[in-house]
């Protein structure tokens, strides 16, 4: 049943963005040749780019993995913590990354904020793992769709941004297609209430992220570069990179975090999203 509601719902999803719109002049890139196709992240944190500022990096990157060698130490695996001595880190966004790390050392937990069912916002957006990514193409509009929780971001086509857009979680999205074969994403407006990734490295609602999409490897992966600035918490702007692996699977789910995710053992340091009425 949940296939059918899934192939339906994309289907008038689709419909209803295109409107009887005029096709593109350009032929974009396709992120959904099937129903039945879908993207999933590489695990981990952002690929720094070769040279450059890059985003905040594990904290003991050089020596590789935190957790590397536990089972021969007889220890038990902590979660991750990001380096606060990056050097794009402004004081304040140092401090907030460095509490976190603190916390995880005296033996609280670091999980997400996305593990308790919070949207993780732009551009931590691509860093969601395991469930797949899938896309809705239309003339007026692109949808990416995390089956995980469902959650959302809409990219709107040919158009401008609005002159001062209200905060949401993952901001406001214009896109157009490059060279046949690159979808660009601008975005600006993203809440404060989100983080850059998953060491709730913090922004400002000054960010601006610029995304390019593209489908490589003969169409078996989908890299993404970014490049990230925000005045109020970096010293620079910085650039990244993510892939996702083509997969074939049954299509889009439902699957529905915050009524399936009761934190029985009280291990979520954030707790579950509930709201009367909409946070924006």
């Amino acid at each position: 049943m949940f296939r059918l509601a899934a192939i339906a719902g994309i289907a008038t999803i689709s419909a209803f963005l295109t409107g009887g719109a005029e096709s593109a002049s350009v032929s974009p890139p396709d992120f959904a040749p099937n129903p039945s196709v879908g993207w999933v992240a590489a695990p981990g944190p952002y690929i720094a780019p070769p040279s450059g500022p890059g985003p905040v990096p594990t904290l003991d990157q050089r020596h590789g993995s935190q957790n590397a060698g536990f089972i021969e130490r007889g220890t038990q695996p902590i979660f991750e913590m990001g380096d606060p001595d990056a050097p794009i880190l402004q004081p304040w966004a140092k401090a907030q990354v460095s509490a976190r790390n603190d916390a995880i050392r005296a033996g609280k937990p670091g999980f997400t904020r996305q593990a308790s069912c919070w949207p993780n916002g732009t551009p931590a957006f691509l860093l969601y793992p395991q469930q797949p990514l899938f896309f809705v193409q239309t003339p007026k509009m692109v949808v990416l769709i995390w089956q995980g929780d469902h959650q959302v971001r809409h990219i709107y086509l040919g158009g401008q941004h609005s002159k001062n857009p209200k905060p949401s979680w993952y901001g406001e999205s214009v896109g157009h297609y490059e060279n046949g074969d690159t979808l660009v994403i601008d975005t600006i407006g993203v809440t404060d209430k989100t983080f850059i990734d998953n060491y709730r490295t913090p922004h400002t609602t000054q960010m601006h992220v610029v995304e390019r999409w593209q489908i490589v490897e003969g169409g078996n992966a989908v890299e993404v570069s970014m490049t990230v600035e925000d005045p109020g918490a970096f010293t620079s702007a910085w650039s990244a990179t993510q892939r996702w692996r083509k997969v074939h699977l049954a299509p889009l789910t439902e699957i529905i975090c915050n009524e399936n995710s009761a934190d029985y053992m009280n291990l979520y340091q954030t707790p579950m999203p509930s709201a009367g009425t909409p946070d924006f």
